[in-house]
């Protein structure tokens, strides 16, 4: 079945490549949006644009995480970059098989990944302060 919906995904990709259908549905009639994988439903909706966005955000917080990561020296600090940069990565990963963290339906899904990466951005501003060291940006 899953396999199904990931062909009808990529011919409605194929058919609007570059922003999507957007929020409002297909407008095709033998075409539907919705697929149990995060990123086809991105690119769906979103089109390719939206999905490379989102991963130029994502690419950008991890890389600021790895930055704190590597200025910390309080423990305290190293587990809260690493917790969240683990939590972020485990969700992305699981949206392999999954659409919640971008389904309209389930809003506080979306909600818990936003917070998860507004806590680690706002921890990276923390860790440099902590050490002395200028904060950048």
């Amino acid at each position: 079945m899953r396999l199904g919906e990931y062909k009808d995904a990529l011919a409605l990709i194929s058919r609007y490549p570059w922003f999507g259908v957007g929020f409002a549905g297909s407008p095709d009639a033998d075409l539907y949006v919705g697929v149990s994988n995060l990123y086809l439903l991105m690119a769906e909706i979103m089109g390719v644009l939206g999905v490379l966005a989102f991963l130029v955000v994502i690419v950008g917080y991890l890389a600021n995480l790895w930055r704190a990561w590597r200025l910390s020296s309080d423990p305290g600090y190293e587990a809260l970059v690493l917790g969240l940069g683990a939590a972020v990565i485990g969700a992305l990963v699981g949206g392999i098989f999954d659409h919640y963290l971008f389904n309209l339906v389930y809003p506080h899904m979306s909600v818990l990944l936003w917070t998860y990466l507004g806590l680690g951005m706002a921890l990276c501003m923390l860790v440099p302060r902590r050490n002395g060291l200028p904060v950048e940006g």
